[in-house]
């Protein structure tokens, strides 16, 4: 059964200017995997989501939720978990300058007995709230965090997304695979965009490139009303490509970008800002500029059921990881009989994968599988890799997207790459 309620209310965030970050963690020792059985509650699975409702990056949340929520439909049609069908309670995380929205949404998650928390789609909302989740052992699945600091922080937390040292390298090996040689970058200082930077530095550096501007004490405060001062010292440097690691600040940024004539087919964004800006930039202003986000492209299919489940959808980032997060907790509480948190913990990684398996690309099949005593891997749609010890994927798609005239990015390709231990 779905019971869909908003921990909180959207009166607390009134008057509110968000910014949150798109960059996570994952969880230390749980990549071992094995066939652990934990003698644990059958009750029902009720997974709790911690997703942007409001702030900066709302716009994830309804890929996201639409992700969990045909996730648990396809599991309750199929039998539900244990014999019994699985529930959903949606609750709102907001962003990193409204932290009490995202503890409050922890706190009555906890409070409603949640054996799985899917989120939060910002590293700093996850920084703020792990050990709580955690902490109570309940599993904390993220589908959007990327901070590289955060890999291997709990057994109890995992994540769907890779960290930043998969996009960082996609971006960086763009960039240079463009010929540019001098890159600037306007990052904001905070954990997302520093964590970001230092991959995309080192991999245009490795490939003999230089960053003129945007190296360590050239960030920007994310929390300035003008961000001019910033763009006339990155221009000072006469970079030939130019990276934005922000997020809303990123409608401010563009326009003084053009105006001091960069070509916009020289910028490049990430998973944070690569959003459809066709209602806020006068055409043409992004043609050309290119973006990264983590996770290989939907296919028509899974649109289409996304689509189902909320018809008002037209940005799938995030869905197809919010989906296999459910789906991979849903299979882990299956393999160990229980759905308490210790057991579907014990079980991540195995059924992920990390032990080998056959191949299952259904939760149904999955479970055929897993009722007959075999082990399996399941196949989700975000295309990632089995989990590692640092409960990371062992590999994942980067997805490029190029903007038109219109303001808006399509997808145009997507590139692979492996996850360090």
């Amino acid at each position: 059964m779905i019971r869909t309620t908003h921990a909180v209310q959207a009166a607390a965030l009134a008057g509110a200017v968000a910014l949150v970050l798109t960059a996570c963690s994952s969880g230390d020792d749980g990549g071992s995997g094995g066939d652990e059985t934990a003698d644990g509650d059958a009750g029902p699975l009720i997974i709790g989501t911690l997703l942007p409702q409001t702030g900066t990056l709302a716009y994830l949340g309804p890929p996201e939720i639409a992700g969990v929520d045909l996730a648990v439909q396809e599991i309750n049609e199929a039998g539900g978990v244990l014999g019994s069908d699985v529930e959903v309670i949606h609750a709102d995380s907001s962003d990193a300058d409204h932290a009490e929205v995202a503890t409050q949404s922890v706190t009555d998650l906890i409070s409603q007995d949640v054996q799985v928390i899917v989120g939060a789609a910002s590293s700093s909302v996850t920084l703020n709230v792990v050990d709580d989740i955690t902490g109570a052992e309940i599993v904390q699945i993220s589908p959007a965090n990327t901070a590289t600091s955060l890999s291997g922080y709990s057994d109890f937390y995992f994540r769907t997304a890779p960290p930043d040292t998969v996009q960082g390298a996609a971006l960086g090996n763009l960039i240079t695979g463009d010929g540019h040689a001098n890159v600037g970058i306007l990052v904001f200082n905070d954990d997302y965009g520093t964590s970001l930077r230092n991959v995309v530095k080192t991999t245009v550096e490795d490939a003999g490139a230089t960053v003129v501007y945007g190296n360590e004490g050239e960030e920007f405060d994310p929390a300035a009303s003008s961000f001019a001062t910033d763009v006339t010292a990155l221009m000072a440097t006469s970079p030939d490509a130019v990276v934005v690691l922000a997020f809303e600040q990123t409608k401010q940024i563009i326009p003084e970008l053009v105006a001091a004539g960069v070509d916009p087919a020289t910028i490049y964004m990430v998973d944070g800002n690569t959003a459809d800006y066709s209602a806020d930039f006068d055409p043409g202003t992004l043609e050309g500029a290119q973006g990264t986000i983590p996770g290989a492209f939907p296919s028509d299919d899974f649109q289409a059921r996304l689509k189902e489940v909320d018809p008002a959808l037209t940005d799938y980032a995030y869905g197809p990881e919010s989906y296999d997060a459910t789906i991979l907790a849903a299979l882990a509480a299956t393999k160990g009989g229980g759905t308490d948190g210790a057991t579907i913990q014990a079980n991540m990684a195995a059924v992920s994968g990390a032990d080998g398996g056959e191949e299952c690309t259904t939760f149904a099949d999955c479970v055929e599988l897993l009722d007959a005593g075999e082990d399996i891997q399941y196949v989700g749609q975000a295309g990632v890799g089995p989990f590692n010890e640092d409960n990371d994927p062992s590999s994942a798609f980067i997805g490029v997207y190029k903007y038109g005239a219109d303001n808006k990015n399509v997808w145009v390709k997507a590139v692979e790459g492996s996850v360090g231990e």
